[in-house]
């Protein structure tokens, strides 16, 4: 498998899984997301899109743009994150109120919405909270994706 090869599975592996980990906590491990879980999802969206253009594309420079995008969006997205692990972890302030996921108008439905507050984590392991690994994994993640295209670049 090329390097590009590898960098366009990447950015396509990595936002889906990090999106079904995130939807299957909410709707499976009945954990809310505040508002800036949300704010984190929206590159990772963007990413998966991008990279399935790339996909849907021959491999030329646009598909290298595509890719490169996409790990940008990952990475946009690890930088939320790391603003959102930075609120939870009381190190400055946030810039959001809290948040409900009430799906109805009613007050009676917005009375039985669960208040999701974004600078208290809900989950943690060994310290760090969901916020705090999509900074690592889409950091890291992006990185990786942009060193294989830079590779790709020099060998092609």
């Amino acid at each position: 498998m090329t390097d590009f090869a590898k960098a366009r599975l990447l950015a396509l592996v990595v936002p889906s899984a990090l999106m079904l980990g995130a939807l299957g906590s909410q709707y499976i491990g009945g954990l809310h997301p505040c508002e800036m879980c949300y704010w984190q999802r929206w590159p990772h969206d963007a990413a998966i899109v991008l990279a399935l253009f790339a996909f849907g594309t021959r491999v030329n420079k646009a598909s290298h743009v595509l890719v490169a995008l996409a790990a940008l969006a990952i990475m946009v997205s690890g930088g939320i994150g790391v603003f959102h692990a930075g609120v939870e972890y009381g190190w400055w302030e946030g810039i959001t109120t809290c948040s409900t996921t009430a799906a109805g108008v009613s007050l009676e439905d917005i009375m039985r919405a669960p208040v999701v507050r974004c600078d208290v984590p809900q989950w943690t392991l060994l310290g760090i909270s969901l916020a705090g690994f999509n900074a690592i994994i889409s950091l890291g993640a992006g990185a990786v994706i942009l060193g294989l295209l830079r590779r790709a670049g020099r060998t092609a």
